[in-house]
């Protein structure tokens, strides 16, 4: 005997609707294209008033230095195995 998940006057046994499950949504066909339509409509004029409103960005205010700023040697800060030995000098006096 095949497994059935469950028992349901909806479905025969090779799991197709039957008649009454075609019946019983046929009052909600239309309304539900109708929503399906709408959701994808809504999403679709998201997306492109998005891709639309991030082309028109401009940089033009936007400073770049002709080359990029280096640090003086002094001005860097300890490495971490350095702050580590650093931290472990102090604790030990």
């Amino acid at each position: 005997m095949p497994y059935r998940p469950f028992q349901s006057t909806y479905y025969d046994d090779k799991m197709r609707a039957s008649p009454a499950l075609l019946r019983a949504r046929a009052p909600y066909l239309v309304k539900n294209t109708i929503t399906g339509f709408a959701i994808c409509a809504l999403v679709i004029g998201i997306y492109s008033y998005t891709i639309n409103v991030i082309s028109q960005d401009e940089f033009e205010d936007v400073v770049v230095p002709a080359e990029p700023m280096t640090r003086p040697q002094a001005a860097q800060p300890p490495s971490a195995t350095e702050s580590v030995k650093q931290a472990v000098a102090a604790r030990k006096q």
